[in-house]
């Protein structure tokens, strides 16, 4: 008897690629670069089980994989998945939630951090040899200690973000479609504020929502213009989460003092003016990138995938009407 066929669209650890080849029949693709979706459709003709990272699974994808029964997204956020399409033939998608959240937490600080302090403009300087003498307004940036921290989404990566920023001494204030219980915003320190209030107290905005039709643009030239001008956005959420050409036309009109960003709209394209503007720390979407975190989001979607092959419920189940 033949093992139910897996496909892997990128290179993950060992250790999680022994784990899944000892139950099944799994080819993983060897290149660590984009599929288009023509590629991707061929490759899952004949799979039972989908590992996908960087790449999206259409709902013409799934129609073309006929034996297809369970999909694992190596990440938390699952827009690049079709879920829809996968719910319609009963197929359970999976993310790998919580294992990152400490890991794209620091790097949401490490943006909010170093955008205001303007880390990168110094160490170009250092680096070009500009450094030549001591200057009074040498580089001079804007405090991060005692500012006001507004966090959109008070979800798991937002919660780990308001905790850091208790070390800094911050005010932290919040906005969240669920209100979570008074006990953890004592412990957090966190005030929960109306939307508008968010905008117009925050002095650091970070960003950690989901990518959904509601969420589309939650930031846009309206949201933009309400924020201090001495105000700092950090995203570390989804790209399009933000109406990119509103922040570059807020940021050149100096509207908004900067931005710390992980994430872009038309990823891997970044508008060509974010690049020219010395006010914004640019990142390549590494949110959950070291060892550490990526061994465990891997192991964790093997877990998914196996559980989904074998019929059970799934632990991290983004489609549970399947099982209604």
């Amino acid at each position: 008897m033949s093992l139910p066929k897996v496909y892997i669209t990128r290179p993950l650890p060992a250790k999680a690629v022994e784990r899944l080849a000892a139950r099944y029949d799994v080819k993983m693709r060897p290149e660590d670069a984009p599929l288009d979706p023509a590629q991707l459709a061929e490759s899952c003709r004949e799979i039972e089980g989908l590992m996908a990272t960087g790449v999206r699974v259409s709902e013409d994808v799934v129609a073309q994989a006929p034996r297809l029964r369970a999909v694992a997204n190596v990440g938390v956020g699952y827009d690049n998945i079709d879920v829809a399409a996968c719910t319609r033939r009963r197929i359970p998608v999976t993310n790998t939630p919580d294992v990152l959240t400490e890991t794209t937490a620091d790097l949401a600080f490490a943006l909010l951090l170093a955008a205001p302090r303007r880390l990168v403009e110094c160490d170009r300087y250092v680096r070009e040899g500009q450094w030549q003498s001591s200057k009074w307004e040498l580089l001079w940036g804007s405090d991060i200690h005692g500012m006001t921290l507004g966090v959109y989404g008070l979800g798991r990566i937002g919660k780990a973000v308001a905790r850091r920023a208790r070390g800094f001494s911050m005010r932290v204030i919040y906005y969240d479609v669920v209100r979570p219980a008074p006990a953890l915003e004592a412990e957090l320190g966190a005030q929960f504020v109306d939307r508008e209030t968010l905008l117009r107290e925050a002095d650091f905005l970070t960003l950690h929502v989901p990518l959904t039709p509601e969420t589309h643009h939650l930031v846009g030239a309206r949201e933009l213009s309400m924020l201090r001008p001495t105000a700092f956005l950090i995203n570390a959420a989804r790209g399009k989460c933000v109406d990119e050409a509103a922040l570059v036309e807020a940021l050149q009109s100096k509207r908004l003092a900067g931005a710390g960003l992980d994430v872009f709209e038309h990823e891997p394209h970044v508008h060509p003016e974010l690049l020219s503007l010395p006010n914004v720390v640019l990142a390549p979407h590494v949110g959950s990138a070291t060892a550490r975190t990526r061994l465990a989001m891997a192991m964790l979607a093997v877990e998914n995938l196996v559980a989904g092959l074998e019929g059970r419920r799934p632990p991290n189940l983004v489609n549970p009407e399947i099982y209604a």
